[in-house]
């Protein structure tokens, strides 16, 4: 009751806010006429309250406004047959319209909204019908891609990468194909008739942002996508559709301070002791190290390898799949190796978010073990996804260490050990971990590692792996924890804090002068080097870095 009672209240305080802010903001808002507008669009960030993803855009619009920039809000207002999050929650089922409608309001009153509303599309429903998933999957609509615009929000909304050919599914794409429609349609018709200077819009890949990129991208229009950053409260900007891949261009000429030196190391020791949170998830509420069980076992067998795998349906899949058709192919070819190989110990561990509750993969790596009966393989262990044995003990052990294309790939690294990656992963253009040419390439590789009597990492790799982390972390996730506070009890979702109108001027805030200069002026979305010193200080961080306290 006490929980209850405490949302309630957040709930009425966030309303109190929008509506001073919202009407503040356009009193003070004087957009120039010679400007063109920017346009703003996020059908799937939330279905009630404010979303992290939806607050970075709407404190963005905010700024841009009061700074003389035209904004104009795509807001979905029934348009879509099925949307993401509603059909994640419940594919069959009808989207919550009525609720999402009314927050739309209150986020965007006394702002220039365009609705999307329903658009009759009698022959392409004709044209839909009896087609099989994989004919839904390459469907076309009068020169639209409209399918490969689709399928990874079909994957995302089941939690699964290999669909099912049977009528839910294709019930499913059909909805989300004719919502598809709207929009390309109504965005074609928006973008010709106000011609925007740029079209900002979330992840870029969920299917409603991704037509509308597309659309724009077609036109010459500039895209810019968003999504969480590394960082609490933090988000991450791009130029582009790409959002989910995490590009990021580190610049020739950053350089590791002291100051920076001792920041990461401070990051690092909390990070490996599992005090870290992502879009307002703590995966590791704490860290096992291992026991004596774990060494007896690991006495038993000449080396180990920790295997860590991704969740298979993450939109970052799109760009990782580039190896192997998806995970589970890698994982096939990683099964292969470990039937050869009984000398070796295997650590299969699955992602942390693989069961997070109300977000659970349909198929996971548990059922994929289970299924092949790894588990029963003598040289190998399964650590599942809600086991807190530390990942990081794990890789002290190891001799080398294969991911997918996650994040603890990059930390591997920096604890000196070789990491073998079976997908793209953000840092591998950036030369750090082993990305391999080919699949037959990744098995040779993993092969000559196996056989090796010695593997070294050598210090340029983990500077290269420190720099690109501190740049990460600090340089370009953006900070917004100036205006949001997590929203009580419900991971994601945020309020807004009592801030000050004169708070949202760009020029009030390094992170809104970010947003401004990359949105209207196409640079990077960059923190400068003085809010850096700033956070800094209020860290308290020194320059003299200490040691990294590992776990177990």
């Amino acid at each position: 009751m006490a929980s209850w009672f405490r949302r309630k209240r957040a709930s009425w305080w966030l309303q109190q806010r929008l509506q001073r802010l919202t009407r503040q903001v356009a009193r003070r808002a004087r957009p120039s006429p010679e400007t063109p507008p920017v346009l703003f669009f996020n059908a799937s960030t939330r279905l009630w309250g404010l979303s992290e993803n939806a607050a970075f855009q709407l404190l963005t619009a905010w700024s841009l406004r009061l700074a003389g920039v035209p904004v104009v809000h795509v807001v979905c207002r029934q348009g879509l047959p099925h949307c993401l999050l509603a059909a994640a929650q419940d594919p069959q089922g009808r989207p919550p319209c009525s609720l999402c409608t009314a927050w739309s309001q209150r986020l965007y009153a006394h702002a220039r909204v365009e609705e999307l509303t329903p658009l009759p599309a009698a022959d392409l429903e004709r044209r839909l019908q009896g087609l099989k998933v994989p004919d839904l999957q390459d469907f076309t609509y009068q020169g639209a891609p409209l399918g490969a615009l689709v399928t990874p929000s079909v994957r995302w909304a089941l939690r699964r990468h290999h669909l099912p050919d049977d009528e839910p599914t294709r019930a499913l794409f059909r909805r989300f194909l004719l919502g598809a429609w709207t929009v390309r349609e109504r965005f074609r018709v928006l973008v010709e008739s106000i011609a925007p200077q740029t079209v900002v819009a979330f992840n870029g890949l969920f299917y409603p942002e991704a037509v509308a990129c597309w659309v724009a991208s077609r036109r010459g229009i500039p895209v810019v996508t968003h999504e969480i950053g590394l960082r609490p409260l933090s988000g991450f900007f791009t130029h582009g559709p790409n959002a989910p891949a995490y590009p990021i261009h580190v610049s020739h000429t950053f350089e590791l301070t002291p100051e920076r030196e001792a920041r990461l190391q401070a990051y690092l020791a909390r990070r490996f002791q599992g005090a870290f949170t992502m879009a307002g998830v703590r995966f590791w509420p704490k860290m096992l190290p291992l026991d004596q069980t774990w060494e007896q076992r690991l006495r038993r067998f000449r080396q180990m390898v920790p295997v860590f795998t991704n969740v298979v349906f993450d939109t970052s899949q799109v760009y990782a799949n580039i190896l192997f058709s998806d995970m589970f192919a890698w994982l096939e070819t990683v099964l292969d190796i470990i039937r050869e190989h009984p000398e070796t110990l295997f650590v299969l561990r699955a992602h942390p978010d693989e069961h997070r509750p109300g977000k659970a993969a349909r198929e996971s790596v548990r059922d994929w073990v289970r299924a092949r009966g790894v588990d029963r393989l003598p040289n190998v262990v399964f650590v599942d996804s809600h086991e807190y044995l530390s990942s990081y003990a794990l890789i002290q052990r190891a001799k080398f260490v294969m991911v997918y294309n996650s994040t603890i790939g990059l930390e591997a690294v920096l604890l000196g050990k070789r990491v073998l990656c079976g997908g793209k992963a953000r840092f591998s253009p950036y030369g750090i971990g082993k990305l391999p040419r080919s699949a037959r390439d990744f098995r040779r590789i993993a092969e000559a590692w196996l056989r090796a009597s010695h593997l070294e990492v050598s210090p340029t790799q983990i500077e290269r792996a420190k720099k690109f982390l501190y740049y990460q972390l600090y340089k370009v996730s953006l900070p917004f924890g100036k205006f949001l506070e997590p929203f009580p009890g419900v991971s994601g979702y945020v309020l807004l804090k009592d801030v000050k109108v004169e708070d949202l001027y760009p020029d009030r805030s390094p992170t809104l002068q970010t947003l401004y200069e990359g949105i209207v002026q196409g640079r990077e979305f960059v923190l400068p080097e003085g809010a850096e010193v700033e956070e800094m200080r209020q860290e308290g961080i020194g320059s003299a870095p200490g040691p990294v306290l590992l776990p177990g």
